[in-house]
């Protein structure tokens, strides 16, 4: 399966991507799959805490006139695509949680 470049991604899409590559063809037994999605899920949430402190930076120079606009407006759209990727993730996996509580026993 052809998977696009990942330019555009934000830092947590671009992380489970490249996690995902990483595991890809690898046959793991259950107990170590959780520990390669716990640190998939660390790697992840890392990307997404360090595009938001280089988009706040890049605003604090741009505020002290030291930055090109062009950069912190980069910066800022792609804290903000990481952040909701990670948003999305989190809805989907409390909704997965949810409907595994409803199943009957």
């Amino acid at each position: 399966m052809a998977i696009a470049p990942t330019a555009g991604l934000g830092g947590a899409a671009s992380a489970a991507l490249q996690a995902y590559r990483s595991t890809a063809g690898q046959g793991s037994a259950g107990g170590e799959a959780g520990g390669d999605f716990g640190a998939m899920l660390g790697q992840a949430l890392s990307g997404v805490v360090d595009s938001n402190r280089q988009a706040e930076a890049m605003s604090t120079k741009a505020i002290q006139g030291q930055g090109n606009i062009l950069d912190v407006v980069s910066a800022v759209s792609k804290a903000e695509l990481s952040l909701q990727t990670t948003v999305a993730v989190r809805d989907r996996v409390v909704q997965a949680y949810q409907e595994i509580m409803r199943m009957p026993i």
